[in-house]
């Protein structure tokens, strides 16, 4: 889709247009589906029946196969009401709020996940803050985001977004792409063990995608984290 040039970027009116999209393995949004399996790779299975799983900014639902697999209840928070009707289709217990202000208790959650969301907000810091308070003692946190660097406005902006399987034109601002250090730091202080990893889609699944039509690309990790990476942890 074009990006109309009237369009600030980040403009979240962009995923309603798209709302068609999200369950489309190659559609505008084929890489968070391959981004959702790649953190429900390190999503322990649920200890219980009564296991919660809170998927902040979950839009569509993606994260929904993957959770029920894992045996939690999901609940998605976002703002979006159009992306949360899709989710409810997919099994999701949706709520509508802000990740900067999550209407939810405190110490719910046995398992947050922040996935593509801390690119699209300012105060990441007060993401954070609300992952932590969501979390029981014990609790696995996964993130995922885009770093605040030169290589991350190139690779993840200028050339991704003229790529298939990339973002759609407009999606994302780098003023608002992730200070790592900083991420850690605070991570660090809210009691949060938090391992950060790169991450990139597998190069042969890639080409497989636009070759045969394969619906599933591989995202493998990276001692380099200064373009698009993962955050791992617990909450001491």
């Amino acid at each position: 889709m074009a990006h109309p040039p009237s369009r600030a970027r980040n403009d979240p009116a962009q995923y309603d247009e798209l709302v068609d999209q999200w369950w489309e393995p190659a559609g505008s949004f084929a890489m968070l589906h391959w981004l959702a399996a790649a953190r429900a790779e390190h999503v322990p299975p649920a200890p219980g029946p009564d296991a919660l799983l809170v998927d902040l900014a979950c839009g569509g639902g993606l994260m929904a196969p993957h959770v029920a697999r894992l045996g939690y209840r999901h609940v998605g928070v976002d703002l979006g009401l159009t992306g949360l009707a899709v989710a409810r289709t997919h099994g999701v217990t949706v709520v509508g709020g802000s990740v900067l202000a999550v209407p939810l208790a405190d110490g719910c959650a046995d398992v947050v996940l922040a996935g593509e969301i801390l690119e699209h907000v300012a105060d990441h810091d007060r993401v954070l803050r609300e992952c932590a308070r969501l979390l029981r003692p014990g609790g696995t946190l996964v993130v995922d985001a885009i770093a605040a660097t030169r290589l991350a406005d190139l690779i993840a902006v200028r050339i991704a977004e003229r790529l298939p399987g990339g973002p759609p034109p407009g999606l994302h601002d780098p003023a608002l792409f992730v200070d790592r250090a900083a991420l850690t730091a605070t991570a660090e202080q809210l009691g949060l063990d938090l391992r950060l990893v790169g991450l990139r889609p597998s190069v042969r699944d890639l080409l497989a995608w636009r070759r045969d039509g394969r619906t599933s690309v591989r995202m493998r990790p990276l001692r380099y984290t200064g373009v698009l990476f993962a955050g791992y942890g617990r909450k001491r």
